[in-house]
């Protein structure tokens, strides 16, 4: 299938993974490729890397998913990686982002990203179906996230493409993915899982044939996920070399160092955003001063280094590592600082406890807001790369049983099902 003939795109735009799917009324969604040196795959990383280029207009080259990290890993130091931004998207304390000299707003990021990709797709998306189905969560990432000011951003970001766009709940999207395999009419509880939010929606499914196939009965949603357990990490292995819970000489006192410091390093949307002037400035002040200077040395070495895409793929190894083991090392060496680690999984499960207490919370939430209750759901079907956690997997598996839970199509599940929802005659019925 050609973009010519697709009716709609399906487009899950993820913190760290985005997915793109094509169909059309008389077949099924069909994943959009993406070849990369030899290597294809549907799953494009949601990542920007800028640096200098003098043949480029502006000076300033620019690209994304898996072509920014083989341009980041050739020259680290002269560009700027950037990942997991689509977490400020309900940001109001988010202006913009400083790119060497230059400023770009969420929305910016985002058109930029979307052209690359439709770029790197080559003639799958040489031409915009009419009907753009976008997924975005629950609720999004932040501490006082503003929904209104996301959906404004999202408009920007999406509206230069010409097409009619509607907003779908990112775990709908997989219901109706999961609802083509069904057979028989049942009630699921999706739970999507990915880097910045964590998503639940209860379905009613209809028997195959059914004017109306899938019925939302309720949602919820937080901004805990694979995102803010990659943090506990950072947190308990890297952050104590760098000076958190040091302190700094202030006249005559001894303070303990600001810890807006070490939250933002923690923060992968964040952290490629510290290189600026008035940071650095203001960490060269603090290292002047502090009890432990060479920590804070450090923390500056690794920033200036840009060394956040590898610490994220260090982390990345060691939450995989422990998904299917009792226990991993983890290593991560640059720019001077080295870390060496046993780390169990009753290691991580306890550093992220209190965020899977939130989470099953937020389950509560969604099965009270569809008035449902465990035994009136016949199926849990986990989505999201954070889904392979055997942490988050013991949510479910406690409550409904090991035989009521299904998985599959982790990174893809959304993206065909935000496609198949974009045939439906009354898709303001899915939208909001």
């Amino acid at each position: 299938m050609t973009s010519s003939g697709a009716d709609v795109l399906g487009l899950d735009f993820g913190t760290t993974n985005s997915v793109a799917s094509l169909v059309s009324a008389d077949s099924a969604p069909d994943l959009v490729e993406f070849s990369n040196n030899g290597e294809s795959s549907a799953v494009f990383r949601s990542a920007l890397c800028f640096w200098h280029d003098d043949d480029v207009k502006g000076g300033l080259a620019v690209e994304a998913g898996p072509w920014a990290i083989s341009e980041y890993l050739e020259y680290p130091q002269e560009s700027r990686f950037i990942q997991s931004f689509k977490s400020v998207a309900a940001s109001a304390n988010f202006e913009h982002a400083s790119v060497f000299d230059k400023r770009f707003k969420f929305e910016d990021l985002g058109r930029i990203f979307v052209d690359k990709l439709i770029a790197h797709a080559g003639t799958r998306l040489s031409a915009i179906p009419g009907r753009l189905i976008v997924g975005r969560p629950v609720e999004y990432a932040g501490s006082r996230p503003d929904h209104g000011l996301a959906r404004q951003r999202y408009d920007m970001m999406f509206g230069h493409l010409g097409a009619d766009i509607h907003y779908v709940y990112e775990p709908l999207g997989a219901a109706f993915s999961y609802a083509s395999r069904l057979t028989h009419p049942a009630t699921i509880l999706v739970a999507d899982f990915g880097g910045g939010t964590s998503d639940f929606s209860v379905v009613r499914v209809a028997a195959p044939g059914e004017a109306r196939r899938c019925i939302p009965l309720g949602h919820a949603g937080i901004g805990i996920a694979g995102d803010r357990f990659d943090y506990r990490i950072v947190d308990r292995l890297v952050l104590p070399m760098l000076g958190k819970g040091g302190s700094y000489r202030s006249f005559d006192k001894i303070l303990e160092i600001p810890r807006s410091y070490f939250a933002d390093f923690a923060d992968w949307s964040r952290l490629a955003l510290m290189r600026n002037r008035r940071t650095m400035d203001e960490l060269a002040r603090l290292q002047k001063n502090a009890i432990d200077p060479d920590a804070i040395g450090r923390m500056i070495a690794v920033i200036e280094s840009e060394l956040g895409y590898p610490l994220y793929e260090a982390v990345g190894l060691l939450k995989r590592t422990l998904s299917s083991e009792e226990s991993a090392h983890f290593h991560f060496s640059g720019a001077g600082l080295e870390v060496e680690a046993d780390v169990t999984r009753q290691d991580f499960e306890t550093w992220i406890a209190q965020d899977i207490a939130s989470i099953e919370a937020t389950v509560d939430k969604a099965m009270a807001d569809a008035g449902s209750d465990m035994r009136d759901i016949d199926r849990v079907f986990l989505t999201g790369g954070s889904s392979v956690i055997p942490a988050i997997r013991d949510i479910f598996i406690r409550r409904f049983g090991r035989e009521r839970i299904a998985s599959g199509g982790e990174l893809t599940s959304i993206s065909d099902g935000l496609a198949r929802i974009g045939l439906e005659p009354n898709i303001e019925e899915w939208a909001v």
